[in-house]
């Protein structure tokens, strides 16, 4: 991973978007909601006032319009403050 984040700051992999209902039913592209769930890839060294909760590798709940879209590699990412995760699950 090139990207390190600074100070309080999170990266998060999405997880990807429901392909079918729970009836079998397929979802087209455009009513695809955004995953609220995803991966943290890497965690930034924290602050004084603080101090990082989530690590490498935990699986986290955050809020919908959460965080800043970025891409690397052709890999979408979020970028977010550890205050924008509402779970560690």
């Amino acid at each position: 991973m090139t990207i390190k984040p600074l100070s309080d700051r999170v990266l998060v992999l999405p997880n990807p978007a429901e392909e079918k209902t729970a009836g079998g039913l397929f979802i087209p592209d455009t009513a695809k909601e955004k995953p609220l769930m995803g991966k943290v890839v890497a965690v930034g060294p924290g602050t004084a006032e603080v101090k990082m909760e989530v690590k490498e590798g935990d699986t986290v709940l955050y809020g919908k319009y959460a965080g800043t879209e970025i891409n690397v590699d052709g890999t979408d990412y979020l970028i977010m403050k550890q205050s924008d995760i509402l779970a560690i699950c």
